[in-house]
C-alpha cells in the first residue's frame, strides 16, 4: 500500500514527454533546429509549446511552417548540443540569465544533416526517424491570465512576454523503414520505435512494454482523420 500523498510546490511539472527538434525558417532565409519536449498530439494534428520571444515561435508566426523531428534515445548527444544554445541574437534576457548562448549554425553544432522537405521549406533532420512536415492552424496564448501579451510580445524578457501554443496540421510524414510494422508501412511498431523522453529536464528512454493495453485492441485505422485525405490532395494539385 502506498504512503498517503502530500501536498508539495515543484518549480515544474514536466513528467514525461517525447524530445522533438523543431526546423523553422529565420527572417534571413537560413534555418533554425531547436528541441522542446511540450508537445501532444492529436490525430495528424501536433500542439507546441513555446516562450514567444523565442526564434522558433518567431519564425512559425511568421512563415506558418515547421517541420518537427523526433528523435530516439540513441541520438541524446545531439539534443544536448543544442540544449543550451539558441537562434535569437541578441538572447533575450530571460534565456541569458540561464546560460544560454547565441549560435546560428544550429544543425552545424548538433552534427546533424538538413534535407529538403516536400511541402515546406523547412528541411527535415535527415538522421531523425521521423519526420513531420506541417503548417500552423492557430497560435493561442497560454498563461494569458498572467502576461499581458499585447504590452510584451516583443519582450526581450522571457519571464514576461509569457508562452503561446501552436496548433499545427501536419501535410507529410516520413519515418524509417526500420521502425514500421513489417507487414504495414503505415503503421509504427511500437516495439521498435524508441523516442528520447524527457521527465523534469532529464533524458531517459523507454523499457520494454508492461501489459496488452486493452485500447490497442481498437483497429489504428478507427483514428483516422480527414487531415490525412486532405494531405494527399494537397500533393496530388501542388
Amino acid at each position: 500500500m502506498a504512503a498517503d500523498n502530500i501536498s508539495v510546490e515543484p518549480s515544474i511539472l514536466y513528467m514525461g514527454t517525447p524530445v522533438i527538434l523543431n526546423s523553422t525558417e529565420n527572417p534571413d532565409g537560413t534555418f533554425n533546429l531547436a528541441p522542446i519536449s511540450s508537445v501532444f498530439w492529436l490525430g495528424w494534428r501536433a500542439m507546441l509549446g513555446f516562450e514567444s520571444v523565442s526564434q522558433t515561435a518567431q519564425n512559425l508566426q511568421r512563415t506558418g511552417q515547421i517541420v518537427i523531428n523526433l528523435v530516439e534515445d540513441s541520438q541524446v548527444d545531439a539534443v544536448n548540443r543544442l540544449s543550451m544554445i539558441t537562434g535569437s541574437n541578441p538572447v533575450p534576457d530571460g534565456k541569458s540569465q540561464r546560460g544560454y548562448r547565441y549560435e546560428p549554425d544550429k544543425f552545424g553544432t548538433a552534427g546533424l544533416t538538413p534535407v529538403p522537405s516536400e511541402t515546406v521549406r523547412p528541411p527535415r533532420v535527415q538522421e531523425c526517424p521521423v519526420q513531420m512536415e506541417a503548417e500552423l492552424v492557430q497560435a493561442i496564448p497560454a498563461m494569458a491570465d498572467e502576461y499581458d501579451y499585447s504590452q510584451h510580445e516583443r519582450a526581450a524578457d522571457c519571464t514576461l512576454a509569457g508562452i503561446l501554443c501552436f496548433e499545427v496540421r501536419i501535410k507529410r510524414v516520413h519515418i524509417d523503414p526500420r521502425i514500421l510494422m513489417p507487414n504495414n508501412k503505415d503503421r509504427v511498431d511500437p516495439d521498435a520505435w524508441r523516442p528520447l523522453i524527457m521527465s523534469f529536464c532529464r533524458y531517459y528512454g523507454l523499457g520494454p512494454e508492461l501489459v496488452e493495453s486493452e485500447l490497442a485492441r481498437i483497429p489504428e485505422i478507427q483514428y483516422r482523420s480527414p487531415d490525412i485525405d486532405r494531405a494527399q490532395l494537397e500533393l496530388q494539385t501542388t
